[in-house]
């Protein structure tokens, strides 16, 4: 399956092909939310795909210029139980052999985790509500640190040990693996940027009732939502932000 846009302008006597972005979906109610107009922003086209109901094995793994792997209930560790994710590792280790750029965030965090040899595995105990994470020393100078002293969104019960070969960006106080970066290319996070309202509201009408199990209710969640989501919405755009600055330059210098 090609992903390559259609319609690019002619620049220079050539057609200039816009940057696209390979969206990998497991829910629909765990989307790309509010990192869809930073992409945007930044001059890509959006292009997702529903990882259990297309065939992924098909897709080219190298035609994006960025790949962003999403969310999901799915352990990356369920390969037999859910094949998708077996073709998913695949198209990952592709990338990462090329050194291609990918964003990886929670399942997706997990799944490249996986892919670079480490592993996934259920934790001792769920991660839910707004909650901090703190930047390793490496995690100051990325983009992770904009992230600092800022709550976001934990809704997760599994983790991954660290692969080889990464620099660990940001821990939490249940978690030490929340974010980590091969090169300036690879980028991810175990926490969720991605949320905003719409999305928040599906998860409370999906999963509010494990709420009680950690001493959470929906309203406590939708007053923290009031205070922690715009400055969360804000550190989301410069994280990504910076990422994509940073591969626009990678870009460049290569030319």
């Amino acid at each position: 399956m090609s992903i390559a846009g259609r319609g690019a302008p002619r620049e220079a006597g050539r057609v200039s092909r816009p940057r696209t972005a390979l969206v990998l979906r497991h829910d629909s109610t765990i989307g790309l939310g509010n990192l869809a107009p930073t992409l945007e922003a930044h001059g890509y086209e959006i292009v997702t795909v529903d990882a259990p109901s297309t065939d992924v094995s098909g897709l080219d793994a190298l035609a994006p210029d960025l790949v962003v792997v999403l969310g999901g209930e799915e352990g990356a560790y369920e390969t037999d139980l859910y094949p998708y994710l077996a073709d998913e590792i695949e198209l990952l280790r592709t990338r990462i052999d090329a050194e291609a750029p990918i964003f990886g965030v929670c399942l997706g965090a997990q799944l490249l985790a996986k892919t670079l040899g480490a592993r996934a595995f259920k934790g001792e105990r769920k991660e839910v509500g707004w909650l901090t994470v703190e930047p390793t020393e490496a995690g100051v100078d990325s983009p992770v640190r904009h992230f600092a002293g800022v709550p976001t969104v934990q809704w997760h019960g599994d983790t991954f040990d660290l692969p080889e070969g990464v620099v660990r960006l940001a821990g939490s106080a249940q978690y030490e693996n929340q974010a980590f970066a091969r090169g300036d290319w690879l980028l991810a996070v175990q926490f969720h940027p991605e949320v905003d309202d719409a999305i928040h509201e599906d998860w409370l009408a999906a999963w509010g009732d494990e709420l009680p199990e950690y001493g959470l209710t929906a309203e406590q969640l939708r007053a923290q939502r009031a205070e922690y989501g715009p400055p969360m919405q804000a550190a989301s755009a410069r994280l990504l932000g910076e990422y994509l600055e940073g591969l626009a330059h990678r870009s460049e210098s290569a030319a």
